[in-house]
């Protein structure tokens, strides 16, 4: 949803003016399954690549449902809340996060993939930071199976055998477990997880902070790090961006990683709160956290201004398999870009700036590879799947909203701001009317979206309360199922279980489509 919609907008304004294991049963599969099946974190890889190696299921019926909200917070029609993406074990548990109050409280439960069935719920203390809109309470899977919990001052649950009904948790903190157990109630006021956690390929894990005041052990807001070995560490924002200025880790952004695991990639801005910020991307070393490199991140079209990273999105950088990057900003001056932002790029060190995506608000992009677009013949190996909605009412904007595939090496003059940006593949238009804009169509509400490779296509959300199959092959959507009556909904994912179940979040629940 754009933040026009909100008080976000009201903000924005306001600123650009001035104990035995009962084991889950097998599953139901009609091919082999990939050794690498399963979906660990948030845009599933640790590059945010969100590319399954499984073909998705005929989108036929919807098998189960699981809320994820008890208490859901309604806005007029609207719901301004960042839903953890869901996780998928190899053996195919499917792992939700719930929020059980109003405004907070969290548990995550473990559900069997052919029923919905809850296997098991583990409850935790995780605390939101002060926030707009709704922001994440976001786990993830390491290489073992073992479930990483966030939880109250910035600590962990470390959870054994996510696919069984009991199993063991552990906690665990960056900066000592034996100094949060000393003194947990000045931690638990004062630290608050802010992104989603992200595991690499070896088990290391990686989140955002945020420090309100004083802690036994002095911290300040930034980046930390759990080794695989239990090893913790941390650096502060403006130590990573060298700018004292900076002030914390961009809520909602899921650190990436480079495709050899050697750098970690994360947001950073200048908002001591929630708010529309304007910061640096920055690579650091992810063993030792130092600085590689870093960029201020500015608008594509004026790049005199500093673009703004809102606390009110989900844009996560995107490491796409050659080590570029990407990240979705939103444009400054605001809405000069009709509110659709910038997908920013750049190569692997941030030296290099170059061709932008014409959107990329609260959008993760995903990566296409070329061999799944037969019409496509250009030089990239890979091509980008971003929103690419068009918001009526906002400047020009006309409500012609759009999912596009996008080529990240060649050019074209983007025809709304005359700005040079990637050239459009294939574009898609939403199918629905708008009744809200006379002319215009629903939006597309992903933060990010599944690519299917074997298929040649990519499931997508639609604020229209469906979930479609969009053919690279015939560029139509092939094949529609209707979840909710529809919703002005905050952006979710789609994801992939290992026997190509399709899973998609709208209205505050999670829907298991497939043949």
């Amino acid at each position: 949803m754009r933040p026009i919609r909100s008080r976000t907008f009201l903000l924005l304004s306001a600123l650009v003016a001035a104990p035995a294991l009962l084991a889950q049963g097998p599953l139901q599969r009609a091919h082999p399954v990939p050794s690498n099946a399963g979906w660990p974190g948030y845009a599933r890889d640790p590059g945010h690549n969100a590319t399954s190696p499984v073909a998705a299921q005929s989108l036929n019926q919807i098998h189960w449902s699981s809320s994820l909200d008890l208490q859901p917070q309604y806005w007029g029609t609207y719901l301004l809340i960042h839903y953890g993406s869901p996780l998928i074990t190899p053996r195919g548990t499917i792992i939700t996060s719930v929020k059980t109050g109003a405004s907070g409280g969290f548990r995550v439960e473990g559900h069997h993939s052919g029923t919905g069935a809850q296997i098991w719920m583990q409850s935790t203390n995780f605390v939101l930071a002060p926030h707009n809109w709704t922001p994440s309470c976001a786990p993830a899977l390491r290489p073992w199976n073992e479930l990483a919990i966030p939880a109250a001052g910035g600590t962990l649950l470390l959870r054994s055998h996510p696919d069984a009904a009991l199993g063991t948790t552990q906690p665990v903190a960056f900066y000592g477990l034996a100094n949060y157990q000393a003194n947990p109630s000045a931690y638990d006021a004062n630290v608050m997880i802010d992104t989603p956690i992200t595991s690499d390929a070896q088990g290391n894990l990686f989140f955002g902070f945020v420090v309100l005041g004083s802690t036994p052990v002095p911290l300040e807001s930034g980046l930390a790090r759990i080794s695989a070995t239990g090893v913790g560490s941390w650096v502060s924002a403006h130590a990573a961006a060298n700018d004292s200025a900076i002030q914390k880790v961009t809520y909602n952004c899921a650190p990436a990683l480079s495709p050899d695991g050697s750098r970690v990639y994360v947001t950073v801005n200048d908002q001591s709160g929630s708010g529309f910020g304007a910061g640096y991307l920055v690579a650091l070393d992810s063993h030792t956290l130092a600085t590689l490199g870093r960029v201020r991140l500015k608008d594509a079209h004026y790049p005199g201004n500093d673009a703004y990273l809102p606390d009110d999105g989900t844009a996560s950088p995107c490491v796409g398999p050659d080590g570029d990057v990407y990240i979705g900003v939103l444009e400054n001056p605001f809405p000069a870009n009709n509110d659709r932002g910038w997908m920013l790029h750049f190569d692997a060190l941030l030296t290099q700036t170059r061709i932008p995506g014409a959107f990329g608000w609260d959008d993760t992009a995903s990566i296409v590879p070329a061999s799944a677009v037969p019409s496509y013949g250009g030089p990239s190996r890979y091509l980008l799947l971003t929103k690419y909605n068009n918001y009526g009412g906002v400047g020009s904007g006309n409500g012609q909203n759009k999912v596009a595939l996008v080529d990240p090496n060649v050019s074209m003059t983007d025809p709304i701001t005359g700005a040079t940006v990637m050239n459009e593949v294939l574009t898609v238009l939403g199918p629905t009317p708008d009744p809200n804009h006379p002319g215009g169509v629903t939006e597309w509400c992903i933060n990010t979206a599944v690519i299917d490779p074997i298929g040649r296509c990519a499931l997508v959300n639609n604020e229209d309360g469906k979930l479609y199959r969009w053919s690279f092959v015939t560029n139509t959507l092939s094949q529609t199922i209707t979840l909710t009556p529809g919703l002005g909904e905050a952006y979710t994912p789609t994801l992939l279980g290992p026997d190509g179940t399709v899973y998609a979040v709208n209205n505050a629940t999670l829907f298991a489509v497939g043949n």
